[in-house]
């Protein structure tokens, strides 16, 4: 905001975020809600979202931004609705344990504008109108190069700079993966005549149209030559359309054009020393199935609240190691299930065939459920051990009775701080040498825990919850193995 920037001026940040799309706007905000000191470089030079992009969020997302206490401003503009399907075998969760049964259909630039709203209260200084060119990065941190003659310096760059990363590219890490397959054209357009709605398909995949705001027409083609260049045209778009429907039905104009593929792929590392990636950076796919944005804005939550801890002092280095341990294998599993739809959207008669037997094994309550679960993000387990079920998984948002009243679990982590919830005789867990980074809160509980698609479990005693909402540790009765969970994901003790 008017601030005079040289090319001989250093302009240092903690840390530095390329891309304030979903992903680096969320971790923006967890960056920041740990007071670590955080900056945006994002292209755009307003949060402008061209054409449809993401349709909504999962369940998951929802109860992160709960946890944070902002879902109220994403639900109150959007529409609840049962969005999870596989292979067009739709996925009811409204029976699921949970407040956020129901995915949220609201459009990315709606999405991405109420969070970057949350961002700005936060004082997030965003860098618009220009992109990372470079970096250097040396054993103290990195330099960043930006594309109007500026210069940022910072102990840690994240790359949130989508499928085509230059972050990761100029890290010099890898991005194998599967080439596209199939290549389609989205857009949003004007016609005179009266277009057939609905979905159809035929051996090479799915198109379908369908009424869009403003009496325009949505389009999805799949196109005959997979194409994976950028900017298709309107000629592209009535070509398509004369082959798969025999007439463009006068189109006129497009509002938005653009394609998208099922090119898969994954970074073989999310890290470099002082670079890391997150989002679309990390992880590329079909958007079939919606995985895409809400995978970042949970790469996001994984990584803010551990890369706030080395930042500050508190944890060591190697603690980012656990970013890619957990979040990799989330997305290689998601990147598969996107596979398989891209595979079920074609439609000669014996995948018909294997489609109506997966809709018949999907109307079965076990794997509804547990199909439900992964693809609304409910069922993310990280490996932290064997022991209670809870281990690595979310913490459900429980009604609580504590000393100063009703509590909800999520409301303990708005301030995206680890909380010690015990729940037994008072007085029996010390946590004083993390008392300065760990909240600790007695309360009761006298109802089921039950999980997700995997129903009750037997209620703890005490629970370890980080700043993810994910459980660290869980008490039954003592405090074994407490005190080295908070040294292991809070730092070491602090020594009087």
């Amino acid at each position: 905001e008017g601030r005079e920037m040289h090319a001989d001026v250093v302009t240092q940040h903690a840390v530095v975020i390329a891309g304030g799309g979903p992903t680096g706007l969320m971790l923006a905000a967890e960056l920041a809600l740990a007071q670590v000191d955080v900056a945006i470089v994002e292209r755009r030079a307003s949060q402008e979202v061209s054409g449809s992009r993401s349709r909504g969020l999962h369940a998951r997302s929802l109860e992160v931004l709960d946890q944070r206490g902002v879902v109220e401003r994403f639900t109150s503009q959007g529409q609840a609705v049962q969005n999870v399907a596989f292979g067009q075998a739709p996925l009811d969760l409204s029976d699921f344990p949970t407040r956020h049964n129901h995915g949220l259909a609201l459009v990315q630039e709606r999405f991405e504008r109420i969070l970057a709203e949350w961002v700005g209260e936060l004082a997030v200084p965003i860098y618009r109108g220009c992109e990372v060119t470079g970096f250097a990065q040396d054993d103290t941190g990195v330099d960043v190069a930006l594309s109007d003659g500026r210069a940022l310096r910072a102990k840690y760059l994240v790359g949130c700079d989508g499928g085509r990363s230059l972050v990761r590219k100029a890290a010099g890490i890898g991005f194998p993966g599967w080439d596209a397959s199939i290549s389609y054209l989205i857009a949003e357009v004007e016609m005179t005549g009266a277009p057939e709605f609905g979905i159809r398909r035929d051996e090479k995949g799915t198109y379908a149209m369908g009424p869009a705001e403003g009496g325009r027409v949505g389009v999805v083609l799949r196109e005959e030559q997979v194409n994976t260049g950028d900017a298709p045209t309107l000629d592209a778009l009535r070509e398509g359309l004369v082959a798969l429907y025999g007439t463009d039905y006068g189109l006129r104009s497009a509002t938005y054009l653009s394609r998208f593929t099922d090119m898969t792929r994954q970074a073989a590392s999310y890290r470099d020393r002082r670079v890391l990636l997150a989002g679309d950076a990390a992880h590329v796919h079909s958007p079939m199935g919606g995985q895409g944005l809400n995978l970042g804005v949970q790469d996001a939550v994984n990584l803010g609240w551990k890369l706030a801890q080395v930042v500050r002092g508190v944890s060591p280095e190697n603690l980012l190691d656990t970013y890619q341990a957990e979040r990799h294998p989330v997305a290689a599993r998601a990147l598969r299930k996107t596979m398989a739809q891209t595979a079920l959207s074609r439609g000669d008669a014996r995948m018909d065939a294997v489609r109506e037997t997966l809709t018949e094994l999907l109307r079965m309550d076990g794997p509804r459920k547990q199909y439900a679960a992964m693809m609304s993000g409910l069922d993310v387990h990280y490996d932290l051990g064997t022991g209670h079920p809870l281990l690595g998984r979310r913490m459900p948002d429980l009604d609580l009775v504590t000393a100063d009243g009703p509590r909800r679990v999520f409301h303990l982590l708005h301030t995206a701080r680890p909380v010690l919830l015990d729940l037994g005789e008072p007085g029996t867990l010390d946590v004083t040498p993390w008392a300065d980074r760990v909240q600790r809160v007695a309360a009761r509980y006298t109802g089921e825990w039950e999980l997700p698609a995997l129903g009750a479990v037997t209620a703890p005693v005490a629970v370890l919850i980080r700043p993810d909402g994910h459980v660290a540790w869980v008490g039954e009765g003592t405090n074994q193995g407490l005190h080295e969970a908070l040294a292991r994901w809070f730092g070491p003790p602090r020594t009087a």
